[in-house]
């Protein structure tokens, strides 16, 4: 099948890309260059010339405290592009696949949040992508909401690396205890998402590594893992001053019956490191 992935060149987008190729898909992938999804006339004339069977659309506006400041460029592209994306796909009879988000949640459950429960995002970026998942609905019937959460991958900006490069300074880091999730790696993810790409199973999934941990939890993982000493210290959400609200749980899963499982977050943060080390000269790691 044909699978036209946009925003390729991100975190998300490179790992579905080498996903779906893996499993013999033909990948056109698309970063924003070669396609501004908020251009809904070009994404309509590239759909139509390239006629996918799916498209999936790792475009997005990701960054969450910025938002707060910005909701026109968060809408314009997480919301409207959202829209052009699937309408155009529905056109061209292509299924699409959008990438969402925990953040269109308050925290306020304390347990495990399932696809049917209701949304109440708490910040511009959450109510942003909970408008792309309206707009994908409405736009295409063949369409799939994969939420995920606490994204670390290859090729972006992650809490990984930010730990690491502070853990390598030696100094104390001051990490977040009050907020629990799933870190989540980008192609375990990518794999799930791609699995849907074979599937009819339409709707919201959420897709989240199996178990989950606070900020500060996963920081200790990391220094565990990667044999760095440092000290880690906590504070609480309000000490730490964000500009954009966080929901204090925002763990997931899945209520479908079968469920895509993703491996537990440890595992996710091994697989990364250990291709981190690989992919990274002796050198730049001392």
């Amino acid at each position: 099948m044909k699978v036209i992935v946009t925003g390729a060149e991100g975190m998300l987008g490179r790992d579905v890309v080498r996903a779906a190729e893996f499993v013999n898909h033909e990948v056109v992938p698309l970063a924003r260059a070669a396609l501004d999804i908020t251009d809904a006339d070009a994404v309509r004339r590239r759909l139509s010339q390239e006629q996918p069977g799916a498209v999936v659309n790792c475009a997005g506006y990701t960054d969450v405290d910025s938002a707060q400041d910005d909701t026109a460029a968060a809408m314009a592209v997480n919301a409207a592009g959202a829209h052009n994306v699937a309408a155009a796909a529905a056109e061209v009879g292509a299924s699409v696949v959008y990438p969402s988000t925990d953040y269109v949640f308050d925290g306020a459950k304390r347990e495990p949040y399932l696809e049917s429960d209701e949304p109440s995002p708490q910040s511009v970026y959450g109510q942003s992508k909970l408008a792309g998942e309206q707009a994908t609905t409405a736009a295409n019937v063949r369409h799939f909401v994969a939420r995920s959460a606490w994204l670390f991958g290859h090729g972006g900006r992650n809490f990984v690396d930010t730990m690491l490069t502070l853990g390598r300074d030696r100094g104390p880091v001051v990490v977040v205890r009050d907020q629990t999730g799933s870190p989540t790696y980008t192609a375990h993810l990518a794999q799930a998402i791609v699995q849907l790409l074979d599937s009819a199973d339409y709707g919201i999934h959420h897709l989240a590594s199996a178990g989950h941990c606070s900020w500060y939890d996963f920081a200790a993982e990391i220094f565990r893992q990667a044999e760095l000493e440092c000290v880690v210290m906590s504070c609480t959400t309000a000490d730490f001053g964000r500009p954009a609200p966080r929901p204090p749980y925002s763990v997931l899963e899945s209520e479908r019956n079968p469920a895509i499982v993703l491996p537990d977050w440890r595992r996710g943060l091994a697989s990364y490191l250990g291709e981190r080390r690989l992919a990274t000269p002796a050198r730049a790691r001392s």
